[in-house]
């Protein structure tokens, strides 16, 4: 079968790398039983909030719902002011303008979903037309899903190829490849198509579109961490991280925190090589950071539900 673009062909690498999932579950146990000193947490609960892609991606999106959501992205507790902005506001392409102008003045990026979200299912054509589209409307990141059919058929080339054709038609924004972990089965194939979408030119590497349960696991999000580690070794370029869908509590943001550093190390530690995609994460770690301000929790319904 021809490729997809000769002028673009990926050169994938000779051989991929076996997953011992039992030692994977190990080092995952051993992740969420680590502590961490108040002073520690708040510092990470901080950060956790400036990697924070804040997400809606929901059918019934409506520009009112996005402008919400982006007021909230820049006045997120009115009584902690000393709080950083997030790292994204996500929505899907159509509602780019609106993101744009509400973020107007802001460092928060905007973050939009393409190539035929959530199933990927279009030719390539429509993909890049699409990713340009939403480029030209002001997205600074473009979340593109793998083509997950061919995946499965061993087709790796097609699939390396159309991630390589859309990060072209990404121009200066920056290109975060889905990898939809649930589809994906085994963590074999996992760490081969976090491998993929590296060689073809992501920018970074995301689990999940958040439509497919399981989404985002910390078994997964190690397997892509320890890709990545292994991509930097080779190549020296550092590839960005984002779990995406299920992580709803600070409690879990720290554990992937300390994954994070534990595996890729402090250079790691920043919104420019990790996000989290999520819609109800932010709520939690505001009414955590009240709690160690104030000694109390308040309830859910203090913070903006949007």
């Amino acid at each position: 079968m021809p490729r997809n673009n000769a002028a673009l062909a990926v050169t994938l690498p000779p051989q991929f790398v076996p997953i011992d999932e039992v030692g994977i579950d190990e080092r995952v146990s051993r992740f969420s039983k680590r502590s961490i000193k108040k002073s520690s947490k708040v510092q990470a609960l901080k950060l956790a909030l400036s990697m924070l892609d804040l997400t809606t991606l929901s059918a019934h999106d409506t520009p009112e719902r996005v402008r919400q959501l982006c007021h909230k992205a820049k006045n997120l507790l009115e009584t902690m002011p000393e709080l950083p902005h997030v790292g994204a506001v996500c929505v899907y392409g159509p509602l780019v303008k609106v993101a744009k102008e509400v973020l107007k003045g802001t460092k928060i990026h905007i973050a939009a979903v393409s190539t035929a979200f959530p199933s990927g299912m279009a030719p390539l054509k429509t993909k890049l037309i699409e990713t340009r589209q939403f480029v030209a409307d002001g997205a600074d990141e473009i979340d593109m899903v793998i083509s997950r059919g061919k995946f499965f058929e061993g087709d790796y080339d097609y699939v390396a190829d159309e991630i390589a054709a859309v990060k072209e038609a990404c121009g200066k924004a920056h290109l975060k490849v889905i990898l939809e972990t649930g589809e994906l089965n085994t963590l074999d194939n996992v760490r081969r198509a976090s491998d993929i979408a590296m060689h073809a030119g992501a920018d970074f590497i995301k689990t999940s579109t958040g439509k497919v349960q399981p989404a985002a696991t910390p078994q997964v999000t190690l397997v892509m961490l320890e890709a990545i580690r292994d991509f930097y070794y080779a190549t020296g370029k550092k590839i960005g991280m984002k779990p995406a869908g299920g992580i709803a509590t600070a409690k879990q943001a720290l554990h992937y925190l300390v994954m994070l550093r534990e595996t890729l190390g402090e250079a790691w530690l920043t919104p420019d090589l990790f996000r989290f995609g999520a819609s109800k994460l932010a709520n939690d770690i505001l009414m955590q950071l009240v709690k160690e301000q104030t000694g109390a929790y308040q309830s859910i319904d203090y913070f903006s539900m949007e």
